[in-house]
């Protein structure tokens, strides 16, 4: 969605107030407070892949959805939660809304390798879910188009033109075709993802929700994402195929026995949760032609989309190309981005956007793109996607709003795409990882919160010391006013590239230590943004971070597991490797979803105050630009 031009952090969340609340309680829990009418439909989907619907009456409540799925599919209960999106359902689900995928899942996420997958037979989904062969789950509006689509595939379905598996990949993929026979949508199965019970393709061992591919993207959670990819590229501006999260029902689909992962022998009529994309009909992907031929507005697009989102698998075979001139040459082409199930990380993660040295990148943006840019509102982004996809975790969304405020006042700096992609990009060199700059913005971000937070504990604490008379009413004191006074006070005494060391927040349990290290200054800003900056953080202390083995220079950061393997530097193909081997484990430097509302809102405004700073930095060239190592974690599924 669109905002004010004037756009600012604060002013925005004061009257937003982040309505929602991060914690996992059903109870008070405004995120899904419409109230439904009437009857409505759930469908449940077990850790390892079962899916049901069930018609949900007035009456029932977590308990009776679970003893009604242990019924029909001869599912264990005992010990297990029904979880919509980040919220634990107790006994009300008047805040479920109709169509919504719920998941059923161990209350601690220890998965015994005899533990039981059954599947439901074909006569078990007639008897109890009376849903048809797809329904479309959560988002009912901006879908005219996949309804439309989905007609077609039934249709098909009817008279016996069944879907063709995809060959390529790590997961689980299918073609669904129309009357003629055409291509039609890509089905991708969320319990056929890489690692998920369901994999075709050998790459299983965990249960659905937890760490997948990537640490801070669950397993069964890439077909949302896929959906919020589409969602959020309003007018197509990036041209996105429709999509939409299904729930299909056909023999098609891969089961694998529980013990050993092996496909069952048996096809059987089984129903999944999956995204379906439009597909598109295209000449080549990215990695079969050269760039240099990409039109820049296509490419500027994509990447506009690719930093809100944090893609963290942008790679050229994610890329689709279309020729549009017909005379049979390469001439004009289209670019259609697939593939969006890695983006929206849980924690900032390393993207991977493979333009980021591409020609086109470092051509500034156009009038058109900054306007598009100027209006983007991360909050009201939020806040669709909450009505959209519910299940959508809340973590996600505080990911989604630090990128889009990034972009936005990066663009307004005057940066250009290549070099706001490198600020978010890590850095290798050998076998260490550091974390990117706009990781460092947010980590200085939240040692102001902490020592924020911690200097208003002192004041409070002050305060109770002293006791006052009757009399001395008259001079009320009012403690918040104390408060920001000292903080204010505090702030004009750290001048801007002063020489302050400090203590950082800690960060993810893979940072082994904290020490003390040299401090890299900002330079002063350009004059052309010096007033920018002056009004907005005249106070803002230098981006430095005390840290063992690390600055923003030439140091790196050191942590476990962060083995770099010859041949994984951008640019390199992935090749035929297992899934450990193309994506190693991955590092996270900053979360967002430990802080309150209160601390979110603070947090943002030091992270606002501090990007000006930060893109002065660059353009002054303090901080190290030359070419750098990346670790290629593409993965094509």
């Amino acid at each position: 969605m669109y905002l004010d031009p004037n756009f600012s952090v604060c002013n925005w969340m004061t009257v937003a107030a982040f309505k929602w609340p991060f914690n996992g309680e059903c109870s008070g829990n405004k995120r899904m407070e419409r109230k439904p009418s009437g009857r409505r439909r759930v469908f449940v989907q077990t850790e390892t892949g079962c899916v049901l619907g069930i018609e949900l009456d007035r009456s029932d409540n977590a308990h009776t959805v679970k003893r009604k799925l242990q019924v029909a599919l001869n599912v264990p209960i005992e010990e297990r939660s029904l979880i919509y999106g980040d919220v634990v359902l107790k006994n009300d689900l008047s805040t479920v809304r109709n169509d919504s995928p719920l998941l059923l899942t161990r209350n601690f996420m220890h998965r015994s390798s005899s533990t039981p997958c059954l599947s439901p037979t074909g006569k078990d989904i007639q008897q109890r879910d009376k849903s048809g062969p797809i329904e479309i789950l959560a988002c009912s509006n901006h879908l005219s188009r996949t309804k439309k689509m989905v007609k077609e595939i039934v249709k098909a379905m009817k008279i016996g033109i069944d879907p063709i598996p995809v060959c390529g990949g790590l997961g689980g993929a299918y073609y669904f075709r129309n009357c003629q026979g055409e291509n039609c949508a890509i089905v991708k199965p969320t319990d056929e993802e890489p690692y998920a019970p369901n994999n075709p393709k050998g790459f299983v061992g965990k249960a659905l929700g937890q760490p997948g591919l990537k640490r801070s993207v669950r397993v069964g959670e890439t077909g949302f994402r896929e959906v919020a990819a589409y969602l959020l590229d309003y007018d197509n501006f990036a041209n996105v195929p429709s999509t939409a999260l299904v729930k299909v029902t056909h023999s098609i689909f891969n089961v694998n026995d529980a013990v050993n992962g092996n496909k069952q022998q048996e096809q059987k009529e089984v129903s999944k949760i999956a995204s379906l994309q439009q597909f598109i009909s295209h000449d080549f992907d990215a990695s079969d032609h050269g760039t240099s031929s990409f039109p820049v507005a296509a490419v500027h697009r994509i990447g506009i989309l690719d930093i809100r989102i944090l893609n963290t698998d942008r790679h050229s075979g994610n890329l689709l190309v279309r020729k549009i001139d017909g005379d049979g040459g390469l001439g004009q082409v289209e670019l259609v981005p697939i593939d969006h199930g890695l983006c929206l990380p849980e924690n900032l993660e390393d993207p991977y956007f493979e333009w980021i040295h591409w020609q086109q990148a470092s051509i500034p943006f156009s009038e058109d793109e900054l306007e598009y840019i100027s209006h983007l509102d991360p909050f009201q982004d939020s806040e669709m996607l909450r009505m959209e996809l519910p299940m959508i975790r809340e973590a996600c969304l505080r990911v989604l709003v630090v990128c889009t405020i990034f972009l936005k006042e990066a663009a307004i700096f005057g940066l250009c795409l290549a070099e706001i992609g490198e600020m978010m990009s890590r850095e290798f060199r050998g076998q260490e990882e550091k974390p990117s700059e706009l990781e460092f913005i947010c980590i200085e971000a939240r040692r102001l919160l902490e020592e924020r937070n911690m200097l208003f504990e002192n004041v409070k604490a002050g305060e109770n010391e002293f006791q006052f008379e009757i009399d001395c009413e008259e001079e009320e004191v009012d403690l918040t006013s104390n408060v920001e006074k000292k903080l204010a006070s505090h702030a004009c005494c750290r001048p801007l590239g002063g020489n302050i060391r400090s203590p950082l927040s800690k960060l993810d349990e893979n940072v082994e230590e904290w020490t003390e290290d040299e401090e890299t200054e900002i330079p002063p800003m350009s004059d052309e943004y010096a007033f920018v900056a002056q009004d907005r953080a005249p106070t803002v202390p230098r981006l430095s971070m005390s840290m063992k083995n690390v600055s923003i220079g030439e140091k790196s950061w050191r942590h476990e597991g962060a083995m770099q393997r010859s041949g994984y530097l951008a640019g390199t193909s992935s090749g035929n490797r297992s899934v450990s081997e193309q994506l190693p484990g991955s590092t996270s430097f900053v979360k967002l979803a430990d802080m309150s509302e209160e601390e979110w809102v603070q947090y943002l405004e030091n992270f606002q105050n501090l990007l000006y700073p930060a893109f002065s930095n660059r353009k002054s060239g303090s901080v190290g630009q030359r070419q750098r190592q990346r670790l290629g974690t593409s993965c094509q599924f």
